[in-house]
């Protein structure tokens, strides 16, 4: 008898001890999307060539997160109408995380302004997940135009009114807007040679068929620091780390000449909060790498990976200045 009921008491005893384990299991598993999110290859879409700062910066990325997630990650080049063909595809795709863009300020803050017809809303139709990083523009010139500085290109260009030609990446690039914001600053007439991405322009400017060319520091900087091109000024308020000795258009009498390039990770719109959250975590984790940041600083960009929320607030401030750019310059595209 008291066998049988030692048996029964240990019997219940067991039973308890693995209810508890797989309650404690059940309550206490990870909700984190690590569990369902990623099980297939992640398509990071940049919407340029290759060799600029936003696919440096998608590679990066792609690097990082093939190692940690045991997915393949992989980054797709879509180029074309100022970003517009690789941000549309991305806002047409599944939110499931598996289709993200490599957002600049020409798609979600000057394009809405300059196209007539936009197939997607560069505002509405994405979810915002990090700022990736800035860089600032540069005005490279062809090194037999004979101009030092901005100062003298300025009276050049003053006294042969739209003989002088700058290039740019695409039509409302901040590139583009760039050269815009440097006519209306300056007071000159030059025109506007747009590219599909810096691989076809640089060739043209060192051959001299473009007399200028506005283009992201952390692109040309190994042009500059070759002699192969002239640089006369960076488009920040503050000189560059990577570039210290170039001066700034400010300090060239342009007083609050500023044009960033800046990039930053977005989703299609309705990305699941779980998503958004992991993925911003990520990106965090990646850019804030010691050994990332050095390399990423050296070549001319400066990561700041943040939140959802600032990246939203900085959409808005500068689509209200591209858009006053955008309407005296009078660009209209359709």
């Amino acid at each position: 008898m008291f066998l049988s009921r030692l048996a029964k008491a240990l019997g219940l005893f067991l039973f308890l001890c693995f209810w508890v384990t797989i309650t404690h299991a059940q309550t206490s598993a990870p909700t984190s999307p690590k569990n369902v999110w990623p099980k297939q290859t992640i398509r990071i879409v940049v919407s340029f060539t290759p060799g600029g700062a936003p696919d440096i910066l998608a590679r990066v990325l792609a690097e990082s997160w093939q190692k940690n997630l045991g997915v393949p990650v992989v980054v797709e080049n879509r180029p074309g109408y100022g970003g517009n063909i690789g941000a549309d595809l991305v806002a047409k795709s599944d939110p499931d995380g598996y289709t993200l863009l490599i957002g600049t300020v020409g798609i979600h803050a000057i394009n809405g302004a300059l196209y007539e017809k936009m197939s997607f809303d560069p505002v509405k139709d994405f979810t915002p997940i990090s700022f990736l990083a800035s860089t600032p523009n540069v005005l490279i010139v062809n090194k037999k135009l004979g101009v030092n500085n901005l100062h003298e290109l300025i009276e050049l260009a003053k006294s042969k009114p739209n003989e002088l030609t700058f290039g740019s990446s695409g039509v409302g690039t901040s590139l583009h807007m760039s050269g815009e914001l440097f006519k209306e600053m300056a007071g000159i007439q030059i025109r506007h040679i747009p590219y599909k991405g810096r691989a076809q322009s640089l060739p043209d400017l060192v051959s001299g068929r473009i007399s200028m060319l506005f283009d992201n520091l952390s692109s040309s900087l190994p042009l500059i620091k070759a002699g192969e091109v002239q640089a006369l000024g960076v488009t920040t308020l503050k000189r560059s780390h990577a570039a210290p000795d170039i001066p700034t258009f400010a300090e060239q009498g342009l007083s609050g000449f500023e044009a960033v390039s800046w990039f930053s990770l977005m989703g299609p719109a309705h990305l699941p909060p779980t998503i958004q959250k992991h993925l911003n975590q990520l990106t965090r984790r990646t850019f804030n790498d010691p050994e990332i940041r050095a390399r990423l600083l050296a070549g001319g960009l400066e990561p700041a990976p943040g939140s959802p929320a600032d990246l939203s607030k900085l959409i808005s401030q500068e689509s209200t200045k591209w858009s006053r750019v955008v309407q005296q310059s009078g660009a209209k595209l359709e």
